[in-house]
């Protein structure tokens, strides 16, 4: 009984082989239903495949008794060794250290999340509903019927290819893959470098892989983008991305992540619109297997503007659609497949137009070849790979219109582009966005210049290699495939590249643009405050006077007022400028840059020459003024400061500025800053989102502290947003002051993801909390008593949000909360405490231990990773109150001025960085206008060492010597050479 058992059970294996090899071969036979040539009838019926491939996993009839018998216990042993292998390989890409050569390769294979889907629908879901027919290639990545060659991919694969399987999301059985995240990235700080593979599934598939194309256009590893895209997904802010998960994104910085967030919404937005647009297809009953295979093959969305251009609802319909109408495609295909049959006349109809004589037959032909030629991927490769290696020039000239009619001096302003031409590999981004104003106004003509022996060689191609007719064609018929050509390539070709050219150009130059005024934007955030000073805030104007203010060190308006300096009563209110100075004992005046700020910088500069003020030593500084007008007309400043006039308002924003420049200016819309290039010209979407980005990523990295920050400074930190600053705020009002950051978690609307995200960038005085909680220390003791004799027999009610808080000495550090087990451990092991946090003694202790351990060392035997460690390292040896701007530049604070008509080539002048554009940097010397450092005059040995740079340039804020090569007094041009950086 037992051998005949044993028998039986070795036997189960073979039988079923036998069955998983019948039913592969059945569906072997799937691809003759594709195997059609003819494109308008049988092409409807390419796409029945799918849903019938879906219904399919039945065996035969004849057999079914005995497949019931053993398939149910087979497929759930299948399914077992399938998990196994999925769960084996999960294990060896989370945790590798670095991409193997391999992993990165696998992206470029086809799909092989397609096997686990295939597995899934041969043992899991018989049936799709017919609604979900288009959609179904969300889950299966459609390889796309392609172009009646290849199966379609819902077809079980043969072999051991089930065995290279990497995408452990088919096996996650209904479950999105980023919930597993979630749930394993790194309470501890610890999170591993493969988050689960290269492969990621998006919610709109397409023929191509989104990591491979997102590392492709951005140059950063696949790895990491797989990484970013689900770091995103689960709604990861970039701050706490860049500073808390860097080993998930090798270390890049803000201004890479963000640049690859935007590329990654257009990749989706590009997938969106295609399916869309297949939906629509589809619905019209339009839509074919080579359309599709087109339209999912579309990457940018010019690619799919061109393919789906004819069937838009609406057009007349092209030249090819009107001669398809009339009946000519058969004529069109024969002439590739089957010259030798083909013969033209019998398509002419004497009283059909476009029928009527032999030319228009030839004609209608024509349109149809040229068409399906101007469709092809590999011809549009093969041309685009072509102008690559060619010389292809933009060029721009002067109008005919404008130089007749138009505003001279518009014309004037780009006079440079009026002959103008340069090869598009090397034109500057600030010559695009020139030349596109140019021609928005219609001063400018612009074209793309492609040679002509781009056109001689593809069209060479195309009828000896890509189209040429598999029999032999008579001469005639030649004749007519090379005039198809030749009307491709200039009625269709030659302009989508012209289209793509441009619009490539023009968005590169955008993003620049944008990523420029970003980076201009952070470093004026990022300027040193000025702390302990009681300022005077001057904000310049002739008629209606200089509006003053003066705040006090923690910025308390202490005096406003008004002055007339440029009216003939220059000296009478000299006076009481003395007065107030003196009275505040103030020595720093900030003067706003707008009207009159020459005449005001010259009237206080005399005065200080000529020790007026004695015996103050007073100085001033010049700030930019820049959307002070609007901010004290806005919501924001009458709540802050309701009685006081708008015109004095910004006189105090003017002083705010250069106490702490970046709590004055998160209050301003970033864009109303001016420090970008054509920020009027480019995507005002684009340009709002990155400014909002580079404005969280500062004020998070500075930090806030909790108990004393503003609203609108709140606003702004990862995690936070407008309603959520506000029930921070009242939560404060009413509770009294944040003990610990564990108590941001009783504020309302305030989740475990919000709490993830801003924890890090919020600070706790220690000192301040201390003493609070010292005063409390009765009143709590008492209120305890109360609820324990109260609490008999009764409910448990919640704790008072006082009591049980004690201060922790990590939060005034940048470790996240996530990283304290971790942060104990360590300073357990170096034998420190927490009350030694930012001291001498704490850097000692942690020198000695590293230069024992070593980083890595320490990291391993504190089981973190090295970014986790250097991080809580960071925290315990920066002193108590550490700010990352002190670093940064100060105000350039002066006591005397140099005039316009005073400079002179060679002369030597100290100024401040006030804008920085690809073409070169523009420098405030102190005689009222920049002065302009070419970009070639900017080299690395004149750059500061010290100093971390982002890029190989200066931004504004920095103090630099510079030397005047060139006055030009009547355009008022100063050139200027870099000699160092202060």
């Amino acid at each position: 009984m037992v051998e005949r058992l044993a028998e039986y059970m070795s036997s189960l294996p073979r039988r079923v082989k036998s069955e998983a090899k019948a039913l592969t071969s059945e569906d072997d036979e799937l691809p003759s239903l594709l195997n059609s040539s003819s494109e308008s009838e049988e092409e409807e019926e390419e796409w029945q495949p799918k849903s019938r491939i879906t219904k399919r996993p039945q065996l035969p009839k004849k057999n079914e008794a005995k497949t019931k018998k053993v398939a149910a216990p087979r497929s759930a042993v299948a399914m077992k060794k399938v998990k196994k292998v999925a769960v084996k390989e999960e294990m060896d890409v989370s945790l590798a250290i670095a991409p193997a050569e391999d992993d990165r390769m696998q992206l470029q294979k086809p799909k092989e999340e397609d096997t686990g889907t295939k597995w899934k629908t041969l043992n899991q879901k018989p049936e799709v509903p017919k609604k979900m027919e288009i959609h179904s290639f969300q889950g299966k990545n459609v390889k796309s019927l392609e172009n009646d060659e290849k199966p379609s991919t819902s077809i079980p694969l043969v072999g051991n290819q089930v065995k290279h399987e990497k995408s452990e999301e088919d096996f996650a059985f209904d479950e999105p893959p980023f919930k597993k995240i979630k749930s394993t990235t790194c309470p501890e700080g610890k999170p591993v470098k493969n988050l689960g593979g290269n492969k990621v599934k998006e919610e709109f598939e397409m023929n191509w892989d989104i990591v491979q194309a997102l590392s492709e256009i951005t140059n950063v590893e696949p790895w990491v983008c797989a990484n970013l895209i689900r770091l995103f997904q689960e709604e990861n802010t970039i701050p706490f991305i860049a500073r808390y998960r860097k080993e998930l994104i090798n270390n890049l910085e803000a201004d890479a992540l963000r640049e690859v967030q935007q590329t990654l919404e257009e990749l989706r937005t590009v997938a969106k619109k295609t399916h869309t647009m297949i939906q629509k297809l589809k619905k019209e009953g339009k839509l074919s297997g080579c359309l599709l295979t087109a339209l999912l093959n579309c990457r940018t969305l010019e690619e799919l503007d061109h393919v789906s251009a004819p069937y838009k609802t609406g057009s007349k319909g092209t030249k090819a659609q009107r001669a398809k109408q009339l009946g000519l495609e058969p004529a069109a295909l024969s002439l590739l497949q089957n010259p030798m049959e083909l013969n033209l006349f019998s398509y002419i109809r004497p009283n059909t137009k476009g029928l009527s004589t032999i030319r228009e037959v030839e004609a209608g032909v024509q349109h149809i070849l040229a068409d399906i030629f101007a469709k092809d991927k590999d011809t549009l490769d093969f041309i685009r790979k072509l102008c690559q290696q060619r010389y292809i020039c933009i060029q721009s000239a002067l109008a005919k219109v404008s130089s007749k009619s138009g505003n001279e001096k518009d014309i004037d302003k780009f006079q440079l582009y009026h002959e103008f031409s340069c090869n598009i590999k090397n034109i500057q981004h600030h010559q695009i966005l020139a030349i596109n104003r140019g021609e928005n106004l219609k001063i400018l003509t612009v074209k793309v210049n492609i040679p002509d022996g781009v056109k001689n060689e593809f069209c060479w191609w195309c009828v000896n290699e890509r189209w040429r007719p598999k029999q032999f064609s008579k001469p005639e018929l030649m004749r007519i495939l090379r005039n198809s050509v030749e009307d491709a390539y200039k009625r269709l070709i030659y302009p989508l590249l012209c289209r793509e050219f441009r619009s490539k150009l023009t968005s590169d130059a955008e993003k620049e643009s944008v990523m420029m005024f970003g980076r201009n934007l952070r470093q004026l955030l990022l300027t040193s405050p000025v702390r302990g000073r009681t300022l005077m805030g001057v904000d310049p104007g002739y008629k209606h006077g200089c509006k003053l203010a003066i705040i006090s060190p923690t910025s308390q308006i202490l005096h406003t007022d008004v002055v007339y300096l440029h009216s003939g009563q220059g000296f009478r209110e000299a006076e009481k400028i003395k007065r107030l100075l003196l009275r505040y004992n103030c020595s720093t005046v900030v003067i706003g840059n707008g009207t009159a700020c020459r005449e005001t910088e010259a009237y206080f500069a005399d005065l200080i020459m000529k020790k007026y003020f004695a015996p103050l030593d007073v100085v001033y500084c010049i700030v930019s003024e820049a959307g002070a007008s609007i901010y004290s007309v806005s919501p924001e400043a009458s709540k802050e400061m309701p009685d006081l006039d708008p015109n004095l308002r910004s006189a105090v924003s003017i002083a705010r500025r250069v106490q702490d420049p970046l709590a004055e200016l998160v209050k301003i819309e970033p864009k109303h800053i001016g420090v970008g290039m054509y920020q009027h010209d480019v995507s005002q979407t684009l340009l709002k989102a990155t400014l909002d980005s580079v404005v969280e990523e500062c004020v998070s990295f500075v930090g806030v502290d909790i108990n004393i920050c503003s609203e609108i400074l709140l606003r702004h930190i990862a995690g936070l947003n407008a309603n959520r600053a506000k029930n921070i705020i009242e939560w404060r009002e009413k509770n009294g002051p944040f003990i610990n950051r564990e108590q941001l978690k009783e504020v309302k609307g305030l989740g475990p993801k919000s709490f993830q995200q801003c924890a890090g960038f919020i600070r706790f005085n220690q000192e301040y909390i201390k003493t609070f909680c010292s005063n409390k220390k009765t009143d709590l003791g008492s209120r305890a008593f109360l609820t324990k004799a109260g609490a008999q027999g009764k409910k448990k009610s919640k704790p008072t949000p006082c009591a049980l808080q004690q201060p922790n000495p990590l939060d005034q550090t940048c470790i996240h909360p996530e990283s304290y087990n971790t942060a104990m451990r360590f300073l357990s092991f170096i034998g420190g405490n927490t009350n030694d946090i930012g001291k001498s003694d704490m850097q000692q202790k942690i020198n000695a231990v590293i230069q024992k351990e070593g980083l890595e060392g320490t990291a391993k035997r504190l089981n973190t990773t090295v970014h986790t460690l250097q991080l809580i390292i960071d925290g315990l040896t920066q002193p108590e109150g550490f700010d990352i701007r002190t670093d940064f530049d100060k105000p350039d604070f002066k006591r005397s001025i140099v005039c316009f008509e005073d400079l002179s080539v060679g002369t030597v002048l100290t100024g401040k960085v006030e804008n920085a554009t690809p073409f070169g940097v523009f420098v405030d010397i102190g005689v009222g206008k920049a002065g302009l450092i070419p970009v070639r005059n900017i080299t690395e040995a004149k750059l500061s060492k010290v100093k971390k740079r982002r890029s190989l340039g200066l931004g504004p804020g920095e103090r630099v010597e510079v030397k005047v090569l060139n006055v030009d007094i009547p355009r008022l041009r100063i050139t200027l050479d870099l000699i160092r950086v202060l």
